[in-house]
C-alpha cells in the first residue's frame, strides 16, 4: 500500500502534491501537517502524535475517530507517524512537509530515511526535488544537465558514482571531510552505489 505523510514543517502544497496525497491509499499527517491538509480541503485518514499542533478546529473538522494519540516524546511525530504507516501495511511512503522551517527538524527527519529505508521504500518530496537514500546501489533517470547531489548520512566508506561529471570509484564519503554536492547529471541515467554506509541522492522532480 502506498501512502503519503504531511509532517508539520511550513509547507504549501502544489499541483502535483495534491494529487499524490489525494490519491494515497494512506493519508496520514503528523500531528499539525492536518493543517496543512486543511487548507487544501482534504482529510487524512488518521492524525498521530502527540497532537499540541493540530488546530483545534481542525481536529475537530477530521473527526476524533480518525485521531491517533502517540504522547511518548522519545520519537518526533514524524517518527510515530511512519511507524504508524508500518502498522498500517504501507510498502511506500511520500513524505512533505518535512525538511522546511527549524534545521535541526529538517536534520532529523532527513536521518529518517536512513533509518526506515530498508522497511519500507520512503522518500522526501519537495516541489523541485525528491530525497531517496541509498543504502547499497540504485539507478535513476535524470535529464541530461540536471544537478544532482549525494550526499552521506554521516560516513559512508565506499561510494561509486556514474552517469555524473565529476564520478567516484570507491571512494569515502563523510559528512565532515567529502561530499558529492551539486554533480551534474552527463547521462539520462545516474548510477549510485555505496558499501559501509548509507547515501541520500537529491534528484530533480
Amino acid at each position: 500500500m502506498d501512502a503519503v505523510i504531511v509532517a508539520n514543517a511550513p509547507f504549501r502544497f502544489w499541483p502535483e502534491a495534491v494529487r499524490r496525497a489525494r490519491q494515497a491509499g494512506l493519508l496520514l499527517a503528523a500531528d499539525g501537517g492536518a493543517n496543512h491538509l486543511a487548507n487544501v480541503g482534504l482529510r487524512p485518514h488518521f492524525v498521530v502524535g502527540d497532537l499540541d499542533s493540530v488546530s483545534p478546529e481542525v481536529r475537530a473538522w477530521i473527526g476524533e475517530e480518525r485521531v491517533v494519540p502517540r504522547p511518548d516524546q522519545d520519537h518526533t511525530d514524524l517518527e510515530k507517524t511512519l511507524l504508524f504507516a508500518l502498522e498500517q501495511g504501507a510498502s511506500r511512503v511520500l513524505i512533505l512537509a518535512a525538511t522546511g522551517g527549524r534545521l535541526d527538524h529538517a536534520l532529523e527527519n532527513l536521518g529518517l530515511l536512513g533509518r526506515y529505508g530498508e522497511r519500507l521504500a520512503c522518500e522526501i518530496r519537495e516541489e523541485k526535488t525528491r530525497i531517496v537514500p541509498v543504502f547499497s546501489q540504485a539507478s535513476f533517470a535524470v535529464p541530461v544537465g540536471a544537478t544532482v547531489s549525494v550526499m552521506p548520512l554521516g560516513h559512508c566508506a565506499r561510494v561509486w558514482l556514474s552517469g555524473l561529471a565529476w564520478p567516484l570509484a570507491g571512494e569515502p564519503l563523510s559528512l565532515v571531510s567529502r561530499t558529492s554536492l551539486s554533480n551534474r547529471a552527463v547521462e539520462p541515467e545516474v548510477h549510485v552505489k555505496v558499501e559501509g554506509g548509507v547515501l541520500l541522492a537529491f534528484l530533480p522532480c
